[in-house]
């Protein structure tokens, strides 16, 4: 990322303005940094959440009787875990082919999930066609596995 720095003829001014600079490139990088770290722990918390829930699922499983009669609460557990998951490696590494699955995921979850309105179905299948069309041509394949939050 490249900054345009002012310049100066006088020396003591350009010299003023270069500390200015190098000062706010200092403040940029701590603040980049740090959020770094909360996206790193909320990751942390959010993946020990979901094991917690996938092992209350597992637990479930074969401690309630007629636990599978009801196939919609189960997907809709189960694939809660998996979008969420998706949702922490999204947060782990943010490149644009990793936000693109997110977002794949979490409507394809909706469409699996809801029987309620075949119109909501058919907008989510154009959105997870729109998605699909934004990788392949609106994205470079060399960008698609680039960080796009660069943390030096």
């Amino acid at each position: 990322m490249s900054h345009h720095v002012p310049h100066s003829d006088d020396p003591k001014v350009q010299a003023y303005i270069d500390k200015l600079a190098r000062r706010d490139r200092r403040i940029e990088h701590t603040f980049r940094r740090a959020l770094h770290t909360i996206e790193r722990i909320i990751a942390v918390i959010t993946l020990l959440a979901l094991l917690a829930a996938l092992g209350l699922e597992i637990y479930h499983m074969f401690t309630e009787e007629g636990y599978f009669s009801d196939v919609s609460h189960v997907l809709h557990n189960l694939l809660t875990i998996v979008v969420g998951l998706e949702f922490v490696r999204m947060l782990i590494d943010t490149t644009p082919a990793n936000i693109l699955e997110v977002l794949t995921v979490a409507i394809t979850r909706h469409v699996v999930l809801s029987h309620d309105d075949p119109w909501s179905n058919v907008a989510s299948i154009a959105c997870i066609a729109g998605l699909f069309a934004v990788r392949r041509f609106l994205i470079r394949r060399s960008e698609l596995k680039e960080e796009m939050v660069e943390v030096e």
